[in-house]
């Protein structure tokens, strides 16, 4: 419950007590993380459509996809429920109804149970098992791996961790081709090193909260200098191995002028948050790179059908 639940006790109006069927879904929508399920749905559809010199397909896309949001929204919603107390001390995710009491234990449980089921069955019946299997293992890598070993233990979590959110484009090819090759794998490679850049500016001007929070982010236990100078590192790698499907011939001249450009803005604001921080500097950071990921992979897609 709530605090103000508490202090109302059996005062409190019925509306207060028992959201609305519309409030109550919306909070299960929420759990869900649908802007970052989106992201992931995207970069698996690409995976699938990357797999093929054709179109795979609409249903194969619409199952797979929607196989592959279920299990990540589930994925989410235990992500929620385990770090319900860590949740509650920090400003950015103080509201999420697991945090505040509003949903119970036994009910995320039963959702997540729920859309994750259906998710795997999808999976398995309307796509292939290999999708399902692969999609079933990033689940528990970042449910319960990630966020019950590595979140709270190291301060490397997003390094170590990444692995799990990094896979949509293998699922998403898999689903297409029914193995993960290596070209899969640089899809795949490409987010593992977007994601310490991306997440550690979101860290850094996200840094008191975390510190209230108890969780070893980068910023709390080495520094914000120390943390700037991983970004500035991390977009280096990052903007040599956007190279990499380029070299090995799985992208044309289209994806790497758009791959150059791209990197360019990126590693202008790795440069800026490293050597001029300010928390707004780290926030523009921060909101390129969501938009930057899907202008990469939308020009990997171009390039394939536009070039292929």
């Amino acid at each position: 419950m709530s605090n103000l639940e508490i202090a109302l006790g059996d005062q409190a109006p019925a509306s207060a007590c028992q959201p609305s069927q519309a409030s109550r879904l919306s909070q299960y929508w929420t759990l869900t993380k649908p802007r970052v399920t989106l992201l992931t749905v995207f970069c698996a559809v690409i995976g699938s459509l990357l797999a093929t010199d054709g179109f795979p397909g609409w249903g194969l896309l619409f199952w797979s996809a929607g196989g592959i949001w279920l299990l990540a929204g589930a994925a989410f919603a235990v992500n929620c429920l385990i770090e319900a107390k860590v949740d509650a001390r920090m400003a950015r995710t103080a509201r999420r109804a697991t945090a505040r009491g509003e949903l119970s234990a036994a009910q995320t449980i039963v959702f997540s149970s729920l859309i994750g089921g259906a998710g795997m069955a999808a999976l398995y019946w309307m796509v292939n098992p290999l999708t399902m299997w692969l999609t079933l293992a990033t689940f528990v890598g970042y449910a319960f791996i990630y966020t019950i070993l590595l979140k709270p233990n190291t301060s490397q979590n997003i390094v170590i961790g990444g692995l799990a959110g990094a896979m949509p484009p293998a699922l998403g090819w898999a689903a297409v081709a029914g193995e993960v090759p290596h070209q899969a794998w640089l899809l795949v490679m490409i987010i593992f090193l977007w994601t310490p850049p991306h997440f550690w500016a979101l860290a850094m001007y996200r840094r008191e909260d975390y510190a209230r929070s108890g969780l070893p982010m980068l910023p709390v236990t080495h520094g914000m200098a120390y943390t700037g100078r991983m970004v500035w590192y991390y977009s280096i790698a990052l903007a040599a191995g956007t190279a990499l499907p380029w070299v090995v011939g799985m992208s044309g001249p289209l994806y790497l002028l758009a791959a150059a450009l791209l990197n360019g803005v990126f590693l202008r604001h790795g440069w800026l948050v490293h050597r001029r921080y300010s928390d707004l500097v780290a926030r523009k950071a921060f909101k390129w790179s969501v938009l930057y990921l899907a202008l990469l992979f939308a020009a990997l897609l171009a390039d394939h059908y536009l070039m292929g």
